[in-house]
């Protein structure tokens, strides 16, 4: 008697075991063993009939995941990532933005970068600066970084320091006061004189007649003057703008940025450091590159 107790006993976690199977019952098919002594304490006992369909079923669904979802590797995973991803290019320009005093030069910068305009600016000292960010394509991104000159530096040994290393140019006068563009000549040739590109030609400068929201003076009146005229003197271009009525600011940097672009190579920014790429992750990890954990 005490042998048949000492073999029915089980360890308390047989018994656990045990205790979860019968509230598992009712989730137990019709043709699974329900009888007190299990074949193992690991599993249940299943009918032949009932494992042979449990194993087609699981193996018909494991050939099913198999040609759905194809086993790929690290390098393959990697490999298309780079082929989806976009090399996208980000370039930093230096443009200057120079003028006689009062034309208007620092209410450009705001309109352009900050859309806004306000009667009550001070006379900028010396130069100050603003970026500008535009998306130019899907994979560019370019960067202006704007330096509002004083009018009164063009008198003043410090340009050449201003103008160092600049790609591309405003030159503002107040098309309602003629002595302002009677000095524009003046600006240039101070600019060409003081910054070339690398292969010893003159930056992209653009003509900007700001406040044309008001009666005009000189030539800004006829079109056809003031195309000679910006043919003669070298610019790239000339625009009727008004600062309070955000008229052609965006029309002119976007033909002063055309202009710089199509000095590309011979800015040669890579060189310089001025144009980087950015890449993800993968990028980085396919071409071998160690990421930065700084």
């Amino acid at each position: 008697m005490n042998e048949v107790r000492r073999s029915s006993r089980r360890t308390r976690g047989q018994r656990t075991k045990r205790r979860e199977r019968y509230f598992l019952r009712k989730d137990v098919p019709d043709d699974f063993s329900t009888d007190s002594d299990f074949a193992s304490d690991d599993s249940f006992s299943v009918s032949p009939s009932r494992r042979s369909s449990i194993d087609f079923n699981y193996s018909s669904l494991f050939e099913h995941h198999k040609s759905s979802t194809p086993i790929r590797s690290e390098n393959e995973i990697l490999s298309n990532a780079n082929q989806a991803s976009i090399r996208r290019r980000d370039h930093l320009y230096k443009i200057l933005v120079i003028g006689d005093l009062a034309t208007g030069k620092t209410s450009i910068i705001k309109r352009y970068v900050h859309r806004f305009f306000s009667q009550n600016y001070r006379a900028t000292i010396g130069v100050d600066f603003a970026l500008k960010v535009v998306n130019w394509d899907e994979n560019t991104v370019i960067r202006l970084q704007l330096w509002d000159i004083a009018g009164q530096e063009r008198y003043g040994n410090m340009t050449r320091v201003y103008f160092k290393e600049a790609v591309g140019a405003f030159i503002v006068f107040d098309c309602t006061r003629v002595n302002t563009f009677e000095s524009v000549k003046n600006w240039k040739a101070d600019l060409d004189s003081k910054v070339l590109l690398a292969d010893g030609s003159k930056i992209p400068c653009v003509l900007l007649a700001n406040k044309c929201d008001q009666p005009k003076e000189g030539i800004v009146n006829n079109n056809n003057q003031m195309d000679e005229y910006c043919k003669t003197e070298g610019f790239s271009g000339w625009f009727p703008t008004s600062a309070k009525d955000n008229i052609n600011i965006d029309e002119a940097a976007r033909v002063l940025i055309e202009q710089i672009l199509e000095k590309e190579s011979i800015l040669n920014v890579n060189k310089d450091g001025d144009e980087f790429y950015i890449q993800d992750d993968n990028q980085e990890r396919a071409n071998g590159k160690k990421k930065c954990s700084c």
